[in-house]
């Protein structure tokens, strides 16, 4: 009976003690299982300011490039649109520029075509020119003095030549021959010196055109001028000639002159 009794009482005690060892684990499981909850929430809270303190810089610059970012890409638009409308502006700068460039470079060939056509012109006037005789002459009396009064009619021969081109007047003999067709003018100045007569004769060939004459009361000089324009032939002469009785005066001073020039050929 007592082995029974302790047997029973030691039964009874293992059940005791593993129901206290079972009580003392599932309290020290109790336990454990708080303090992970404790270390949890403290790791979580500090995990929470460590967000909130590392996340809030993010927050901050990612607020910040937001704001920048809303700032710049209206300012990017902006400067597009300045420049489309600075691009708009040059675009209608460079259309004027060719219109006036076009319209400099139409009168510019209308201005090279008129230089062209006024350079044929000049080249044309001067191949006339070259082409066309020259002729003309001047000449004076004599230096001897008085000329006259003579019995008969004298052809006046001018023997002072100062202008001869073309070689159309002949001293010797006082006559210019017209050396083309043309149209011509002929000058002469008579000087008296002498009381009484004082004049000349045109004659064109052997036809009498002209006769010019004055009466001289004194020994004073006295001037007449008289000039023609005439039709002329290759080959026709003009000659003055000093009719009888008549006088004329000449001597360095040139006071008796005869001259002519062909205006234009035919």
């Amino acid at each position: 009976m007592t082995g029974q009794l302790y047997h029973c009482s030691l039964v009874k005690t293992c059940n005791w003690t593993m129901r206290v060892a079972l009580g003392l684990l599932l309290l020290l499981l109790g336990l454990c299982g708080s303090g992970a909850q404790r270390e949890e929430g403290g790791l979580g809270e500090v995990g929470e300011i460590n967000e909130v303190q590392v996340t809030a810089p993010r927050d901050a610059v990612e607020e910040k490039t937001e704001q920048s970012t809303k700032q710049t890409v209206p300012d990017i638009w902006a400067e597009v649109r300045a420049l489309r409308d600075m691009l708009v502006e040059l675009k209608v700068y460079v259309e004027i520029l060719q219109r006036e460039n076009s319209d400099l470079q139409t009168r510019l060939s209308n201005t090279e075509r008129e230089l062209l056509v006024s350079k044929s012109r000049i080249e044309q006037l001067e191949r006339e020119n070259a082409e066309k005789p020259k002729v003309a002459f001047y000449t004076a009396l004599t230096d001897a003095g008085y000329v006259g009064p003579h019995n008969t009619d004298t052809t006046l021969k001018y023997s002072k030549v100062f202008t001869n081109i073309g070689n159309a007047y002949d001293p010797a003999t006082g006559f210019f021959t017209a050396p083309v067709k043309g149209v011509y003018y002929l000058q002469f100045t008579v000087c008296g010196n002498h009381t009484g007569l004082m004049g000349v004769f045109v004659f064109k060939n052997n036809q009498k055109i002209i006769y010019n004459v004055e009466w001289k009361e004194d020994k004073l000089y006295k001037y007449f001028t008289k000039s023609v324009v005439l039709e002329l032939l290759a080959g026709d002469t003009i000659h003055l000639v000093l009719p009888s009785t008549h006088s004329v005066f000449d001597d360095g001073d040139n006071h008796s002159t005869f001259s002519g020039s062909l205006l234009f050929p035919l």
